[in-house]
């Protein structure tokens, strides 16, 4: 249908001047960053680029219909998670096709008991999100964190063994609660309340008001985030303060939580690490000085880790080492190889190593719910682009295999599907590693297709199972996974060059892949897709600025686009810490490279493809108005009369709504995008 009917908004031009290095820039859209999300011009001017998407769609064949049909029979009726001991409870969460959200429940010798039922709150208000569920180690309390507004600006709340909250309200925390070994204290992270980094440690006196809550650590460094973590020991948690690539872990004994954390092994350049206390003062450390894919070391000295090591793994170039856990005498390592996930267990006593061997061209394995440092059972979670998640657990000793869980879809058959793993060459040489899976016996040449990608932070992009692809493979489309130099499939060098200055690759890989896989007449090339979101989302703003004739549409989900400016602003959120990943424009050198890629900066007279934009206004990772500024500049400037459209939720963060049928209704409305541009 043609759009010549449809009005999209305009939204006033107020040029923003902007200067570095001799460079000039002017943001005519610079206005739309309001930082009380409150301005009523800005946001009636969000409720237009809302009302003409939602006009676009109502003209057109109704596919968020179907597809949010097929989205929710794949559904099971009823979901039981995994269930997680702790102490003589098992802690667990149950979600009905009704359900929003998953409630919470704890059994006892097979008595359940619901905790807390997080559907009641969201009824009564737009969002809202439980992000864990922690008991103490006696269960006489049960600690959670919930988030009102997507804002990740959790609050710290506690139930009492009937479940009744108790006056004490943490708020403006991070992820992460733990508690002391005799349930007196909780030990949480803080947030600074402008850049939105973690960079407090506290610890919290059951009773006590927040006030009277105890710094344990303060991280001055703005290019320093903390996360917190605990020892499978229950011993200690660790304190990592880490940016880009270096790190130091301090350690708070749980026993006496108030005293000051100990510094393990003291930051420095280029130096990552990571540890796993074993018992008494014995660490095993996994360390990449001098060993980019990392080494695996063991020490015995706690008052000095970096001084008393006896190597376990050598350095490999070809292996690299992304965890690791001790069992007794099993050291258990979580490794990637030529750019698959694998599990490698070594006898401490023999040194004889084995690896954990499976079927499938492409696939994800991890380790996961080895809390228990003397269990003899190894559990990990296995999934497929065809293939559901389950858990399973080895036996150390006879390796005899059991699945304990398995993720329940109704109505699919992973028999009529296929996944083949190839690699394609990029222009500088490189082989790119690509999943392609569709429906058994399709035309390949003459079916639409859709590429994924990430490429960023030396985060993985894994070929596990996405129920939310399979009513495009039901409609004969093709989904293809690339992982692009800046994510961490293949090894750290992986990650080196996909950042800083090498992060043209990224974009440039993606569309060598997309390209291959056409002249080898996989995918119509009439009917090329692409989506990403977050520094995917960079990713599809950059790829279209470089060969927007490539692609028919995009999805566009929270995209990081204004790349420079963001960078340039310390004020905003999470910015000083990822000057390690994308440059300092202080800088000169990294300020032009960055501007050489950009997509905000990079918009100009071309043949843009369809593009659906989708963002939050309490996004706390990629601010609300870097899309909002994005959507505009890029219609202003397409040479095409293909759709440019915004969807903005003015609730919600990174990750949309809360509620999965929320987000399953989001998903059915951007596949139904793609389905109407090839009517």
């Amino acid at each position: 249908m043609s759009d010549n009917k449809l009005e999209p908004p305009v939204p006033e031009k107020i040029p923003f001047i902007m200067e570095a290095h001799g460079d000039v820039r002017t943001d005519n859209y610079y206005w739309l960053r309001d930082d009380t999300r409150s301005q009523p011009k800005v946001i009636d001017y969000l409720k237009l680029e809302n009302a003409y998407t939602n006009e676009w769609f109502d003209n057109r064949t109704d596919y968020k219909s179907q597809l949010l049909d097929e989205l929710t029979n794949q559904v099971a009726p009823s979901e039981t998670s995994f269930k997680v001991k702790n102490g003589d409870y098992y802690y667990f969460n149950e979600i009905t096709i009704d359900d929003q959200l998953p409630k919470y429940y704890r059994s006892k010798n097979g008595v359940k008991e619901l905790i807390i039922d997080p559907n009641i709150k969201l009824k009564n208000q737009d969002y809202y999100s439980i992000y864990s569920v922690v008991p103490s180690t006696d269960n006489s309390l049960i600690a959670f964190n919930d988030d009102d507004n997507g804002r990740r600006e959790f609050t710290i709340k506690i139930l009492n063994s009937d479940y009744e909250l108790l006056d004490d309200r943490l708020t403006n925390t991070s992820y992460g609660v733990f508690w002391s070994s005799d349930n007196k204290y909780l030990i949480y992270l803080k947030k600074d309340p402008v850049t939105l980094i973690a960079n407090q440690v506290y610890v919290h006196e059951i009773g006590n008001s927040q006030e009277e809550d105890i710094l344990l650590y303060k991280e001055n460094d703005p290019e320093f985030s903390i996360d917190l973590s605990k020892s499978r020991t229950n011993k200690f948690i660790y304190i990592n303060i880490e940016k880009t690539n270096s790190n130091e872990i301090r350690l708070i004994d749980t026993s006496n939580p108030t005293l000051e954390p100990k510094i393990t092994i003291k930051r420095s350049a280029d130096h990552l690490y990571s540890l796993e206390h074993a018992n008494d003062d014995t660490f095993y450390i996994r360390s990449n000085l001098e060993a980019p894919n990392y080494k695996i070391y063991k020490s015995g000295d706690i008052n000095s880790l970096d001084k008393s090591l006896e190597e376990l793994v050598p350095h490999n170039n070809d292996i690299f080492i992304s965890d690791h856990l001790i069992f007794d005498d099993y050291l258990v390592l979580e490794i990637r190889e030529n750019g698959l996930p694998g599990i490698q267990k070594i006898n401490l006593l023999s040194k004889n190593a084995t690896s954990l061997t499976f079927n499938e061209e492409s696939y994800y394995v991890s380790l996961g719910y080895n809390y228990d440092v003397n269990n003899k059972e190894l559990f990990y979670g296995y999934s497929s682009p065809t293939q559901p998640y389950s858990i399973y657990s080895q036996n150390l000793l006879s390796d005899e295999t059991t699945m304990l869980w398995n993720k329940e879809i109704i109505n699919y058959d992973p028999e009529i599907y296929t996944t083949k793993r190839k690699f394609i060459e990029a222009r500088d040489g490189t082989l790119i590693p690509v999943t392609i899976t569709h429906r058994k016996n399709i035309d390949l040449k003459n079916s639409p297709i859709l590429f994924y990608g990430y490429g960023s932070y030396g985060i993985n992009t894994e070929a596990y199972f996405r129920s939310s692809i399979v009513p495009l493979l039901n409609r004969n489309f093709i989904h293809v996974l690339v992982n692009i130099r800046g994510g961490g499939e293949m090894g750290k060098h992986w990650y080196e060059q996909g950042r800083m200055l090498n992060k043209l690759n990224t974009f440039h890989d993606f569309n060598d892949a997309v390209k291959a896989l056409l002249d080898m007449g996989i995918g119509n090339k009439n009917k090329v897709f692409a989506q990403g979101g977050s520094a995917g989302g960079l990713l599809m703003g950059a790829i279209i600025n470089f060969e927007p004739d490539l692609y028919k549409g995009i999805l566009s989900g929270v995209p990081f686009v204004d790349v420079l400016t963001t960078m340039s602003d310390a004020s905003i959120p999470l910015t000083t810490f990822e000057w390690d990943e994308w440059g300092n424009p202080e800088n000169k050198d990294e300020y032009m490279y960055m501007k050489q890629y950009s997509p905000y900066d990079n918009i100009g007279a071309l043949n843009y493809p369809a593009v659906f934009i989708t963002s939050s206004l309490f996004d706390s990772q990629v601010q609300y108005y870097e899309p909002a500024k994005y959507t505009p500049k890029l219609r202003e400037y397409s040479t095409s009369n293909n759709p440019i459209l915004l969807k903005m939720n003015l609730i919600g963060g990174h990750g949309g709504k809360s509620g999965r049928l929320n987000q399953m209704e989001e998903t059915a409305e951007e596949y139904g995008f793609l389905l109407n541009l090839l009517d």
